[in-house]
């Protein structure tokens, strides 16, 4: 072989391997908070205030992240997770979502508690395109990848709940006279709002309404008023503060109505046991998870994962508390997404993985209920059974519905 041609070969060798270290190299996109070794997620939670039963959110994702580095992280990466306290606080949002933004520098914020605190953040997480991913919110407004493409929800929307709560009563107490109690902010006005379009018709069953802020030490006073109205059907649309204050409040008034209590207030740990067992017996709820009080999933494989994740990476947690579940829920949908980014680490690229769920399901979601996203639906869970508490636990009863009201 003549020495041009052997130049020529080495020089071609030479390009070939240029090429495809620059290939893979290409292959590994990072925007700010993402590195070779690093993904830094943001998230606000309400540590302090009257939504404080909450925190425990938090501290259960935190807890789920430092399982996932202690495996090797996400394809190699490890979470650095900062997490700020809100006190329930809007304008406090704020200043702790730019304090990520700008001086964390996170790739996103994940599941950050609240709906008016995620409303205050919201224009700004899109101005800035750094996704606002999984809020810990119900409020229909997350699902508008229109306008909002940089937001997207996580659990079943508040009013897609109401309607179930409204289809019930419709079948099973068609004369009800109904009084609602709800938080007067974004996240009671949805509730109500669904309430009101799945009764339609009929929705002069609602016979009184009383908003509390969550400002007011006690919500005593409105229960007096819905009682006095004649209501013979209680729902309670309240964080789980104010919903353990209305349970007792009923017993010790001696009010027996139909009480329905939102899904975000229907923990054990954190409402029922508090409020006392014997005065929470009947009350009804939808779930869309799994109850960890509850013996009929000590079996379930995807329950005998988290207990086990309890047992070695959060001892403390109450599992009788539904946050610590939801938690867990919630950061292991982000570990999924994170995990379908591979080394494409870019905010866009987040958001499209997001938007690309096809029947996810975490290990405490109800048998039957699966996350599904797409560019055009920004509602990964859709679904919810009914409930009734007895004894020292929720019984779920019939069949998993859709709050779907073309259904």
């Amino acid at each position: 072989m003549n020495c041009s041609r052997r130049l020529g070969l080495a020089a071609v060798a030479t390009a070939v391997i240029a090429f495809n270290s620059g290939a893979a190299l290409a292959q590994k996109k990072y925007d700010t908070g993402a590195t070779d070794t690093e993904i830094v997620i943001g998230n606000i939670m309400p540590y302090s205030g009257p939504a404080s039963a909450y925190g425990v959110i938090g501290k259960t994702e935190q807890a789920y992240f430092n399982k996932i580095n202690i495996e090797g992280g996400i394809n190699g990466r490890k979470i650095k997770f900062i997490s700020y306290d809100d006190g329930y606080s809007p304008p406090k949002a704020v200043e702790q979502a730019r304090k990520l933004v700008e001086s964390d520098e996170v790739l996103l914020i994940f599941n950050s508690l609240g709906t008016p605190s995620n409303s205050a953040i919201e224009k700004y997480m899109n101005a800035k395109k750094v996704p606002q991913l999984f809020v810990a919110t119900g409020a229909s407004k997350w699902n508008d990848p229109k306008d909002f493409p940089w937001t997207m929800g996580w659990q079943p929307s508040y009013q897609n709940e109401a309607h179930i709560y409204a289809k019930y009563l419709i079948k099973e107490k068609p004369d009800a006279k109904i009084g609602v109690l709800y938080q007067n902010d974004d996240f009671g006005k949805d509730y109500l709002r669904g309430l009101k379009d799945a009764l339609g018709a009929k929705s002069s069953m609602i016979t009184a309404e009383e908003g509390y802020e969550t400002s007011e030490p006690t919500i005593d006073d409105h229960i007096v008023k819905l009682k006095a109205s004649g209501a013979d059907v209680f729902i309670s649309i309240t964080t789980p503060k104010f919903a353990a204050q209305a349970i007792k409040k009923l017993a010790e008034m001696d009010w027996h109505p139909l009480h329905i209590v939102s899904n975000v207030s229907a923990s054990v740990g954190g409402v029922i046991k508090p409020a006392g067992f014997e005065n929470a017996q009947g009350i009804l709820s939808a779930a869309y998870a799994k109850d960890g009080a509850d013996p009929q999933w000590d079996n379930d494989p995807g329950m005998k994962k988290f207990f086990a994740f309890l047992d070695k990476y959060d001892p403390d947690a109450n599992r009788l508390d539904g946050s610590v579940v939801y938690g867990y829920g919630a950061a292991q949908t982000m570990v999924k997404v994170l995990q379908m980014c591979g080394d494409d680490l870019t905010r866009e690229n987040v958001m499209k993985q997001a938007a690309s769920l096809k029947d996810f399901e975490p290990d405490t979601l109800l048998p039957g209920i699966k996350i599904n996203t797409s560019p055009s639906d920004f509602a990964p869970i859709k679904q919810l059974q009914m409930m009734r508490f007895k004894g020292e636990k929720w019984d779920l009863f019939g069949a998993i519905m859709s709050g779907d009201l073309s259904n």
